[in-house]
Protein backbone atom coordinates (compact mmCIF):
# COMPACT_ATOMS: atom_id res chain seq x y z
CA UNK A 1 0.00 0.00 0.00
CA UNK A 2 1.02 3.89 -0.51
CA UNK A 3 1.14 6.31 2.92
CA UNK A 4 2.71 9.64 3.21
CA UNK A 5 5.05 9.97 5.67
CA UNK A 6 8.04 12.16 7.03
CA UNK A 7 11.43 11.02 5.61
CA UNK A 8 14.68 12.31 7.10
CA UNK A 9 17.26 11.86 4.12
CA UNK A 10 20.05 13.50 6.27
CA UNK A 11 21.37 14.34 9.68
CA UNK A 12 22.81 17.77 10.59
CA UNK A 13 20.58 19.89 8.88
CA UNK A 14 20.96 23.56 10.02
CA UNK A 15 18.06 25.66 12.44
CA UNK A 16 15.62 26.74 11.43
CA UNK A 17 14.06 23.61 9.89
CA UNK A 18 11.39 24.98 8.45
CA UNK A 19 14.05 26.46 6.08
CA UNK A 20 16.37 23.27 5.96
CA UNK A 21 13.47 21.54 5.71
CA UNK A 22 15.38 17.46 7.07
CA UNK A 23 12.11 15.48 7.23
CA UNK A 24 10.36 15.43 3.56
CA UNK A 25 7.00 14.48 2.95
CA UNK A 26 7.02 11.73 0.38
CA UNK A 27 4.65 9.03 -0.46
CA UNK A 28 5.91 5.62 0.18
CA UNK A 29 5.31 2.02 -0.39
CA UNK A 30 4.53 -0.36 2.76
CA UNK A 31 4.68 -3.98 3.00
CA UNK A 32 1.97 -6.09 3.97
CA UNK A 33 2.53 -7.31 7.71
CA UNK A 34 4.57 -10.48 7.47
CA UNK A 35 4.09 -13.19 10.04
CA UNK A 36 4.15 -11.83 13.93
CA UNK A 37 3.55 -7.89 12.58
CA UNK A 38 0.54 -5.71 12.66
CA UNK A 39 -0.54 -3.06 10.29
CA UNK A 40 -1.62 0.06 12.13
CA UNK A 41 -2.98 3.56 11.16
CA UNK A 42 -1.16 6.28 13.15
CA UNK A 43 -3.83 8.35 14.67
CA UNK A 44 -1.28 10.47 16.83
CA UNK A 45 2.26 10.84 17.54
CA UNK A 46 4.20 13.38 19.75
CA UNK A 47 7.24 15.11 18.71
CA UNK A 48 10.17 14.22 20.97
CA UNK A 49 13.78 14.93 21.74
CA UNK A 50 14.49 11.62 20.51
CA UNK A 51 13.69 12.29 17.35
CA UNK A 52 15.12 15.76 17.15
CA UNK A 53 18.72 14.06 18.36
CA UNK A 54 18.76 12.18 15.24
CA UNK A 55 17.18 15.30 13.01
CA UNK A 56 20.66 17.14 14.31
CA UNK A 57 22.56 14.68 14.38
CA UNK A 58 23.67 13.67 18.54
CA UNK A 59 22.11 10.52 17.89
CA UNK A 60 23.31 8.69 14.64
CA UNK A 61 20.82 6.78 12.49
CA UNK A 62 20.83 4.99 9.39
CA UNK A 63 18.87 7.34 6.69
CA UNK A 64 16.64 7.56 5.00
CA UNK A 65 14.61 7.13 7.81
CA UNK A 66 11.01 7.53 8.65
CA UNK A 67 11.04 8.82 12.20
CA UNK A 68 8.35 8.61 14.96
CA UNK A 69 8.81 7.08 17.91
CA UNK A 70 6.00 8.10 20.55
CA UNK A 71 2.03 6.81 19.06
CA UNK A 72 -1.06 5.77 19.12
CA UNK A 73 -3.10 4.21 16.72
CA UNK A 74 -5.12 1.47 15.25
CA UNK A 75 -5.20 -2.35 14.39
CA UNK A 76 -5.94 -2.11 10.53
CA UNK A 77 -4.12 -5.82 9.84
CA UNK A 78 -2.72 -8.60 11.54
CA UNK A 79 -0.35 -10.99 9.60
CA UNK A 80 0.67 -14.57 10.60
CA UNK A 81 1.28 -15.68 13.87
CA UNK A 82 -0.43 -12.95 15.48
CA UNK A 83 -2.73 -13.93 18.15
CA UNK A 84 -3.03 -11.13 20.77
CA UNK A 85 -3.97 -7.95 18.80
CA UNK A 86 -6.86 -7.79 16.18
CA UNK A 87 -8.07 -4.92 13.63
CA UNK A 88 -10.24 -2.60 15.60
CA UNK A 89 -7.55 -2.55 18.42
CA UNK A 90 -6.67 -0.10 20.12
CA UNK A 91 -2.83 0.37 20.86
CA UNK A 92 0.11 2.49 21.94
CA UNK A 93 3.36 1.97 20.53
CA UNK A 94 6.49 1.06 22.57
CA UNK A 95 9.80 2.13 21.21
CA UNK A 96 11.83 -0.95 22.67
CA UNK A 97 10.44 -4.37 21.27
CA UNK A 98 11.22 -7.48 23.38
CA UNK A 99 12.00 -10.33 21.93
CA UNK A 100 11.31 -12.34 25.09
CA UNK A 101 14.17 -14.91 24.46
CA UNK A 102 17.63 -12.62 25.47
CA UNK A 103 18.98 -12.62 28.96
CA UNK A 104 17.60 -9.30 30.21
CA UNK A 105 13.97 -10.48 28.45
CA UNK A 106 14.34 -13.51 30.51
CA UNK A 107 15.04 -11.45 33.78
CA UNK A 108 11.62 -9.26 33.34
CA UNK A 109 13.65 -6.34 32.08
CA UNK A 110 12.09 -6.30 28.41
CA UNK A 111 13.50 -2.94 27.83
CA UNK A 112 17.06 -3.63 27.91
CA UNK A 113 16.21 -6.32 24.98
CA UNK A 114 19.04 -7.58 23.24
CA UNK A 115 17.65 -8.13 19.80
CA UNK A 116 15.39 -5.22 20.25
CA UNK A 117 18.21 -2.76 20.49
CA UNK A 118 20.63 -4.16 17.61
CA UNK A 119 17.08 -3.58 15.30
CA UNK A 120 17.03 -0.33 16.47
CA UNK A 121 20.06 0.68 15.89
CA UNK A 122 20.18 -0.79 12.85
CA UNK A 123 16.58 0.31 11.90
CA UNK A 124 15.07 -2.36 11.50
CA UNK A 125 11.96 -4.54 12.97
CA UNK A 126 12.08 -6.70 15.32
CA UNK A 127 12.77 -9.57 12.65
CA UNK A 128 15.53 -7.72 11.22
CA UNK A 129 13.27 -6.71 7.96
CA UNK A 130 12.15 -3.07 6.45
CA UNK A 131 8.80 -2.80 5.31
CA UNK A 132 8.87 0.72 4.32
CA UNK A 133 10.45 1.43 0.38
CA UNK A 134 10.95 4.80 -1.44
CA UNK A 135 9.80 5.48 -5.25
CA UNK A 136 13.12 3.69 -6.55
CA UNK A 137 12.07 0.74 -4.58
CA UNK A 138 15.30 1.07 -1.88
CA UNK A 139 14.59 0.49 1.31
CA UNK A 140 13.63 3.17 4.04
CA UNK A 141 14.98 2.74 7.51
CA UNK A 142 12.39 2.51 10.30
CA UNK A 143 12.59 4.46 13.21
CA UNK A 144 12.98 2.43 16.46
CA UNK A 145 10.63 0.07 15.18
CA UNK A 146 7.53 2.61 14.93
CA UNK A 147 8.26 5.17 12.15
CA UNK A 148 4.88 6.96 13.26
CA UNK A 149 5.04 10.17 11.85
CA UNK A 150 3.02 8.27 9.03
CA UNK A 151 -0.28 7.98 8.06
CA UNK A 152 0.17 3.94 8.03
CA UNK A 153 2.91 1.63 9.69
CA UNK A 154 4.02 -1.87 10.13
CA UNK A 155 5.15 -2.88 13.32
CA UNK A 156 6.28 -6.00 15.46
CA UNK A 157 3.48 -6.76 17.60
CA UNK A 158 5.68 -6.53 20.26
CA UNK A 159 5.80 -2.95 19.58
CA UNK A 160 2.42 -2.80 20.54
CA UNK A 161 0.20 -2.86 23.69
CA UNK A 162 -3.32 -2.78 23.48
CA UNK A 163 -5.49 -0.17 25.61
CA UNK A 164 -8.97 -0.90 26.40
CA UNK A 165 -9.84 2.85 27.75
CA UNK A 166 -11.78 5.07 25.70
CA UNK A 167 -8.77 8.09 25.52
CA UNK A 168 -8.33 10.30 22.69
CA UNK A 169 -5.22 8.97 20.36
CA UNK A 170 -3.85 12.30 21.41
CA UNK A 171 -3.61 11.39 24.80
CA UNK A 172 -2.72 7.68 24.96
CA UNK A 173 0.26 8.25 22.79
CA UNK A 174 2.63 10.44 25.21
CA UNK A 175 2.14 6.80 27.22
CA UNK A 176 4.69 5.66 25.21
CA UNK A 177 7.52 7.58 25.32
CA UNK A 178 7.24 10.77 28.26
CA UNK A 179 5.08 8.75 30.24
CA UNK A 180 7.50 5.77 30.15
CA UNK A 181 9.95 6.99 30.69
CA UNK A 182 9.37 9.82 32.93
CA UNK A 183 7.25 8.75 35.64
CA UNK A 184 8.77 5.40 35.11
CA UNK A 185 12.33 6.86 35.94
CA UNK A 186 10.54 7.98 39.36
CA UNK A 187 8.53 4.76 40.08
CA UNK A 188 10.64 2.00 38.85
CA UNK A 189 14.23 3.38 38.37
CA UNK A 190 14.13 5.38 41.88
CA UNK A 191 11.37 3.74 43.26
CA UNK A 192 10.46 6.74 45.14
CA UNK A 193 9.18 6.33 48.30
CA UNK A 194 6.40 8.60 49.47
CA UNK A 195 7.50 11.42 52.26
CA UNK A 196 11.08 11.83 49.83
CA UNK A 197 12.55 14.78 48.31
CA UNK A 198 13.26 15.33 44.36
CA UNK A 199 14.87 17.23 42.45
CA UNK A 200 13.82 17.41 38.63
CA UNK A 201 16.47 18.63 36.07
CA UNK A 202 15.27 19.42 32.91
CA UNK A 203 11.89 20.03 32.17
CA UNK A 204 10.56 18.89 28.76
CA UNK A 205 8.05 16.14 28.00
CA UNK A 206 10.05 13.65 29.61
CA UNK A 207 11.13 16.25 32.45
CA UNK A 208 7.32 17.12 33.48
CA UNK A 209 6.19 13.17 33.15
CA UNK A 210 8.64 12.73 35.53
CA UNK A 211 7.82 15.79 37.86
CA UNK A 212 3.93 14.47 37.92
CA UNK A 213 5.33 10.60 38.98
CA UNK A 214 7.14 12.39 41.71
CA UNK A 215 3.76 14.09 42.18
CA UNK A 216 1.75 10.78 42.00
CA UNK A 217 4.39 8.93 44.83
CA UNK A 218 3.63 11.19 47.18
CA UNK A 219 6.76 13.46 47.39
CA UNK A 220 6.94 15.84 50.28
CA UNK A 221 9.45 18.30 48.50
CA UNK A 222 9.82 18.53 44.33
CA UNK A 223 12.38 20.78 42.62
CA UNK A 224 12.24 21.91 39.05
CA UNK A 225 15.27 23.36 37.06
CA UNK A 226 15.56 24.43 33.73
CA UNK A 227 16.70 27.17 31.76
CA UNK A 228 13.32 28.19 30.36
CA UNK A 229 11.12 30.55 32.49
CA UNK A 230 7.61 29.46 31.39
CA UNK A 231 8.70 25.66 32.43
CA UNK A 232 9.36 26.26 35.67
CA UNK A 233 5.97 28.17 36.58
CA UNK A 234 4.04 25.19 34.30
CA UNK A 235 6.47 23.02 37.02
CA UNK A 236 4.57 25.21 39.86
CA UNK A 237 1.22 24.74 38.12
CA UNK A 238 1.85 21.46 38.14
CA UNK A 239 3.39 20.17 41.75
CA UNK A 240 6.85 21.50 41.90
CA UNK A 241 7.37 23.22 45.49
CA UNK A 242 10.38 24.82 44.58
CA UNK A 243 12.02 26.10 41.23
CA UNK A 244 15.09 26.89 40.00
CA UNK A 245 17.29 28.90 36.73
CA UNK A 246 19.52 26.32 35.46
CA UNK A 247 21.14 29.53 33.72
CA UNK A 248 22.21 30.54 37.29
CA UNK A 249 26.02 29.58 37.67
CA UNK A 250 25.05 28.90 41.87
CA UNK A 251 22.35 26.94 41.15
CA UNK A 252 23.53 23.95 42.06
CA UNK A 253 24.65 25.52 45.35
CA UNK A 254 21.03 27.23 45.97
CA UNK A 255 19.04 23.60 45.56
CA UNK A 256 21.43 22.19 48.00
CA UNK A 257 21.50 25.35 50.76
CA UNK A 258 17.15 25.14 50.17
CA UNK A 259 16.81 21.44 50.84
CA UNK A 260 18.89 21.42 53.85
CA UNK A 261 21.97 19.48 52.24
CA UNK A 262 20.74 18.40 48.54
CA UNK A 263 17.74 16.19 47.78
CA UNK A 264 17.44 12.48 48.18
CA UNK A 265 16.96 11.56 44.25
CA UNK A 266 17.43 14.15 41.28
CA UNK A 267 16.05 13.07 37.74
CA UNK A 268 18.18 14.70 34.98
CA UNK A 269 15.98 14.20 32.01
CA UNK A 270 17.78 16.71 29.44
CA UNK A 271 20.12 14.71 28.01
CA UNK A 272 23.02 17.09 28.23
CA UNK A 273 25.92 16.19 30.49
CA UNK A 274 26.03 20.09 32.65
CA UNK A 275 22.51 18.94 33.52
CA UNK A 276 23.77 15.57 34.92
CA UNK A 277 26.79 17.37 36.64
CA UNK A 278 23.67 19.43 38.10
CA UNK A 279 21.71 16.86 39.20
CA UNK A 280 24.69 15.00 40.78
CA UNK A 281 25.55 18.07 42.61
CA UNK A 282 22.00 18.39 44.43
CA UNK A 283 21.52 15.01 45.20
CA UNK A 284 22.49 14.42 48.90
CA UNK A 285 24.54 11.78 50.88
CA UNK A 286 23.59 8.45 50.46
CA UNK A 287 21.32 9.78 47.69
CA UNK A 288 20.21 8.31 44.53
CA UNK A 289 20.92 10.53 41.07
CA UNK A 290 19.13 8.77 37.90
CA UNK A 291 19.30 10.07 34.29
CA UNK A 292 16.92 9.11 31.49
CA UNK A 293 19.11 11.86 28.92
CA UNK A 294 20.31 10.42 26.21
CA UNK A 295 23.56 12.67 24.87
CA UNK A 296 26.02 12.25 21.92
CA UNK A 297 27.96 9.51 22.61
CA UNK A 298 31.17 11.47 22.71
CA UNK A 299 30.22 13.27 25.41
CA UNK A 300 32.08 12.44 28.52
CA UNK A 301 31.11 12.79 32.61
CA UNK A 302 33.92 13.56 34.81
CA UNK A 303 33.28 12.92 38.32
CA UNK A 304 35.33 12.43 41.83
CA UNK A 305 34.78 8.53 42.35
CA UNK A 306 35.85 9.05 45.87
CA UNK A 307 32.52 10.43 46.35
CA UNK A 308 30.26 7.54 45.65
CA UNK A 309 32.09 5.53 48.61
CA UNK A 310 32.42 7.87 50.94
CA UNK A 311 28.73 9.44 50.54
CA UNK A 312 27.17 6.11 49.66
CA UNK A 313 26.15 7.71 46.52
CA UNK A 314 24.26 6.04 43.90
CA UNK A 315 24.67 7.00 39.65
CA UNK A 316 21.67 4.86 37.81
CA UNK A 317 20.64 4.98 34.64
CA UNK A 318 16.90 4.85 33.39
CA UNK A 319 16.02 3.80 29.97
CA UNK A 320 12.41 3.54 28.70
CA UNK A 321 11.74 4.39 32.60
CA UNK A 322 12.76 0.75 33.55
CA UNK A 323 9.29 -0.33 32.23
CA UNK A 324 7.59 -3.55 31.31
CA UNK A 325 5.54 -1.87 28.81
CA UNK A 326 2.37 -4.49 28.97
CA UNK A 327 2.38 -3.92 32.50
CA UNK A 328 3.13 -0.11 32.72
CA UNK A 329 1.13 1.25 30.12
CA UNK A 330 -2.20 0.14 31.30
CA UNK A 331 -0.87 0.96 34.82
CA UNK A 332 -0.19 4.37 34.28
CA UNK A 333 -3.41 5.03 31.80
CA UNK A 334 -5.48 3.71 34.73
CA UNK A 335 -3.60 5.76 36.81
CA UNK A 336 -4.44 8.82 34.61
CA UNK A 337 -8.23 7.74 34.50
CA UNK A 338 -8.33 8.43 38.46
CA UNK A 339 -6.80 11.88 38.39
CA UNK A 340 -3.63 10.96 39.90
CA UNK A 341 -1.22 11.60 36.53
CA UNK A 342 -2.37 14.44 34.37
CA UNK A 343 -1.02 13.76 31.33
CA UNK A 344 -3.25 16.07 29.29
CA UNK A 345 -1.60 19.00 30.58
CA UNK A 346 1.57 18.11 28.80
CA UNK A 347 -0.23 18.70 25.35
CA UNK A 348 0.97 21.67 23.78
CA UNK A 349 -1.55 21.11 20.67
CA UNK A 350 -1.90 19.42 17.31
CA UNK A 351 -0.25 19.82 13.79
CA UNK A 352 -0.39 17.84 10.64
CA UNK A 353 2.05 16.20 8.65
CA UNK A 354 2.92 18.98 6.91
CA UNK A 355 4.09 21.32 9.68
CA UNK A 356 6.34 18.84 11.03
CA UNK A 357 9.56 20.28 10.27
CA UNK A 358 8.30 23.83 12.17
CA UNK A 359 7.02 21.82 15.04
CA UNK A 360 10.55 20.83 15.58
CA UNK A 361 11.47 24.33 15.47
CA UNK A 362 9.27 25.13 18.41
CA UNK A 363 10.50 22.18 20.57
CA UNK A 364 14.20 22.88 19.67
CA UNK A 365 13.52 26.72 20.78
CA UNK A 366 12.07 25.00 23.94
CA UNK A 367 8.26 26.62 23.41
CA UNK A 368 6.35 23.72 23.60
CA UNK A 369 5.84 20.45 25.84
CA UNK A 370 4.77 17.54 23.36
CA UNK A 371 3.44 18.69 19.80
CA UNK A 372 0.90 16.03 18.50
CA UNK A 373 0.93 15.11 15.15
CA UNK A 374 -1.93 13.57 13.50
CA UNK A 375 -1.76 12.41 10.40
Amino acid sequence: MQTRAAVLTAMGKPAPYAQSRPLEIRTVSLDEPRFGEVLIRIRAAGLCHSDLSVINGSRPRPVPMVLGHEAAGEVVAVGPGVVQLQPGDRVVCSFVPSCGHCGPCREGRPNLCETGAAANTAGTLLSGARRLHGEDGGEIHHHLGVSAFAEYAVVSEHSLVKVDADLPFEELAVFGCAVMTGVGAVINTARVPAGSSVAVIGLGGVGLAALLGAVASGARRIVAVDVNPQKLRQAEELGATDTFDARDPEVAERVRAATEGGVEFAIETAGAVPALETAFRVTRRGGTTVTTGLPHPDHRLSLPPVILTAEERTLKGSYVGSCVPSRDIPRFVEMYRRGRLPVDRLLSGRIGLDEVNEGFDRLARGEVNRLILVP
